[in-house]
């Protein structure tokens, strides 16, 4: 016996789906991805915020970054 893989389940049952419904269901799926992104990059951005409110963060040059990376 095969067994499917959930991805390949949802493929088949979107499928299944009238034209107008995919494209419901790909519009509804891309907005739900671009607000996890939103929430990601809004993550990110509070955590650098931290880490420069407690001095954490260097500011300087390629050059001096990468003298940085040749030290011991």
């Amino acid at each position: 016996m095969i067994k499917t893989s959930a991805f390949q389940q949802s493929i088949e049952t979107v499928e299944k789906l009238s034209l107008e419904e995919q494209e419901i269901l790909i519009n509804t799926l891309q907005k739900r991805l671009y607000q996890q992104r939103r929430a990601i990059i809004s993550q990110e951005i509070k955590e650098i915020r931290q880490e420069l409110a407690e001095g954490n963060i260097k500011f300087g040059s390629v050059y001096q970054f990468l003298e940085e990376l040749d030290q011991p």
